[in-house]
């Protein structure tokens, strides 16, 4: 279509495209991108979608119940829409929020979302490492890390013929720097009891060995605040999403990852019109 004459505006625009991976950085506006695929390719094209790292929204029309599962299971977003349109979440009903580039923290609207307006005491010990930590080793204990399972999800309330669940995943592996043995053994009690996945760093580590990490979820460090700016710093310099840096004892929020899936059950009947959304 054209665009009109006056202001500032990009015309709704249809691009055909191999694949997803054609596209570099996410396109706000009034732009669908197509790629074909054939079925036996599903477990391709998921991958090649978690591959970018952006994780806001995804939506999935299907009158197949396993592949609604499949899809469920395997897609990283914050939220997945299945079989209706993608905006117009409901706080309480259906939290939102993404995840890797395109989500820092809990989901608005989401059970976890008011321990992020409360003041948390800054946690400071005076201990100290007397050896330096192995960056091989601890690059190795990040790899070797498996992915567990989630939390059994928590039904949400919603209107009639929706379906609302909530569900809490490990996020990457969260560092546990301490200093000292007592702070890091805590650390590493505290993530593990919130379900997440905690990497005990027994050792001093220089700030600059954190850019070239492999992929992680977060850094706790309870010691001198200006070596927690450097590693703060560091963290920064990293590619892919934000790493926070924890000095405080962690919530479930700083552990494990949102993901909501709301599922309009009315458009599984065999309705075209619902299916499509145009109800």
């Amino acid at each position: 279509l054209e665009a009109p004459q006056g202001g500032t505006f990009v015309a709704p625009t249809l691009i055909e495209v191999d694949g997803i991976e054609d596209l570099t950085h996410e396109v706000f506006g009034p732009v669908l991108h197509i790629a074909r695929y054939a079925q036996h390719q599903l477990a391709e094209i998921t991958e090649n979608i978690n591959a970018t790292g952006y994780g806001l929204t995804f939506g999935l029309q299907t009158r197949i119940d396993d592949r609604v599962q499949y899809i469920a299971d395997r897609i990283k977003a914050g939220n997945i829409y299945i079989n209706r349109n993608q905006i117009g979440a409901i706080v309480g009903s259906q939290p939102f929020g993404g995840e890797g580039l395109s989500g820092t923290g809990p989901k608005a609207g989401g059970p976890h979302y008011l321990s992020r307006f409360i003041s948390r005491d800054t946690c400071i010990t005076k201990d100290h490492w007397f050896e330096d930590m192995c960056i091989k080793t601890l690059a190795k204990t990040i790899l070797e890390i498996q992915a567990t399972q989630p939390i059994p999800p928590m039904t949400l309330p919603g209107p009639t013929g929706e379906k609302n669940q909530l569900s809490l995943h490990p996020k990457a592996p969260i560092l546990c720097l301490g200093p000292g043995q007592i702070a890091c053994d805590q650390q590493v009690a505290q993530i593990c009891k919130l379900g997440g996945h905690a990497v005990p760093v027994k050792g001093r580590i220089e700030p600059t060995a954190l850019i070239n990490l492999p992929p992680i979820g977060g850094v706790i460090w309870w010691g001198d605040q200006m070596v927690g700016r450097r590693y703060l710093q560091a963290l920064a310099k990293r590619d892919g999403p934000i790493v926070p840096l924890i000095t405080t004892r962690p919530d479930v929020a700083d552990a494990l990852c949102e993901r909501h899936i709301c599922i309009d059950t009315t458009a599984a009947g065999g309705n075209a019109e619902l299916l499509s959304g145009l109800s």
